[in-house]
């Protein structure tokens, strides 16, 4: 399992480490990843994701689950969340459409 936030891309960062004496030594530096359930009110089921702390900041200030993915980019999206995105556009659509 990859160690990349599922909605918002976010992955491993490399840096150093720096001593007191000046002394650099590379590190990692790991997203803070968490397994949740997010509940789609369109498709009124709930759905499991690997996301950052960060962006599940983001889906509560952007409304939910549905608006988050609704305004985020394809190439940032897992290809879970991508396939999520398309089944709430195509529930929208046709809930719009009736």
């Amino acid at each position: 399992m990859s160690r990349r936030c599922e909605l918002s891309g976010k992955g491993v960062q490399s840096g150093h480490l720096v001593s007191h004496s000046n002394h650099k030594t590379k590190r990692r530096f790991l997203p803070n990843l968490v397994n949740v359930t997010l509940i789609s009110d369109t498709l009124k089921r709930a759905v499991g994701l690997r996301v950052s702390a960060h962006a599940l900041r983001s889906v509560e200030h952007r409304g939910g689950l549905d608006a988050f993915l609704a305004k985020a980019r394809p190439d940032d999206l897992s290809p879970k969340a991508l396939e999520l995105k398309r089944q709430i556009a195509k529930a929208q659509a046709e809930a719009k459409a009736s």
